[in-house]
């Protein structure tokens, strides 16, 4: 989602006025509706700024990215709610119903999950809320994929980009086969939200196979990302920048193969190489 901004542009030595779409931000208030001892509660749960479109995706994606629900078929609803508001017209609320309360994780749900658009993880309340939930490591071997598929899969992520093309101002994360071949891809403002779009979506869709898959983010990987893909089981993620040092201990830790820096003819390996074919 884009709106069309009066921006003054210096090109060839001088200014022009000129208009330029940008990329909308709105911030999301997140609710959490369950059952427990006998009545009914809601709980405000995260404010997110975030691209419209595809909020529920969102939502399902942050919940069952955070754990906050094992299954993503214990949500049963996800809805909009309350006034349209600003310029845009936009729900700027959601809440999310769970039908399965007996597996809702309450010590997350009291957690402060104040977030932005920049960086999920440096709004939480401690950290204490870094603490990894996983316990089984991702396959050591698999997914195997070749360095032209490393290589190409960051410009297929940003020519399948539907707002970049017109922004140039919106992260993407895509869910790709072994082979190269784009299966999913979501964009947002913050680049912890695509990735909870993506995922989101595809668990819906049914389409995480871990052995056979892997995910490319655009921008820098950070220890939520990795985090988030990791719950997927998908043991291979790939970015265009470069990642943090708590993305490349916690990728180590739990067997991902974590790439970044990929360039057209260069990238680098920062954990497990033993899933790239270099033949």
């Amino acid at each position: 989602m884009n709106s069309k901004y009066k921006v003054l542009k210096f090109i060839s030595n001088k200014f022009d006025n000129v208009d330029d779409l940008i990329s909308i931000e709105e911030p999301l208030e997140i609710s959490l509706k369950f059952y427990e001892e006998n009545k009914w509660i809601t709980k405000n749960l995260s404010i997110t700024m975030r691209t419209p479109g595809n909020d529920k995706d969102l939502v399902r994606g942050f919940l069952f990215n955070e754990q906050i629900v094992e299954n993503i078929k214990d949500i049963e609803s996800i809805e909009s709610y309350g006034e349209r508001v600003g310029q845009y017209h936009i729900q700027n609320k959601i809440l999310a119903t769970l039908n399965n309360s007996k597996n809702v994780n309450i010590s997350k749900i009291k957690r402060d999950f104040l977030t932005n658009s920049s960086c999920g993880v440096c709004g939480k309340s401690s950290l204490d809320a870094l603490e990894i939930i996983k316990k089984d490591k991702t396959d050591p071997k698999e997914p195997k994929i070749s360095k032209e598929v490393i290589i190409s899969s960051p410009n297929i992520l940003k020519t399948n980009q539907s707002e970049f093309v017109k922004t140039g101002g919106i992260h993407a994360s895509g869910l790709f086969d072994n082979k190269g071949e784009l299966i999913n891809l979501k964009e947002d403002v913050g680049r912890h939200n695509a990735l909870d779009k993506l995922i989101g979506n595809s668990l819906i869709k049914n389409q995480i196979d871990p052995i056979n898959q892997f995910i490319t983010c655009s921008g820098r990987l950070n220890f939520e990302l990795v985090q988030k893909v990791l719950m997927t089981n998908i043991g291979l993620m790939i970015g265009v920048g470069a990642p943090t040092s708590l993305a490349i201990d916690l990728a180590n830790k739990f067997d991902m193969t974590l790439i970044g820096f990929v360039k057209k003819d260069s990238f680098n390996v920062y954990t497990n190489n033993k899933k790239i074919i270099v033949n």
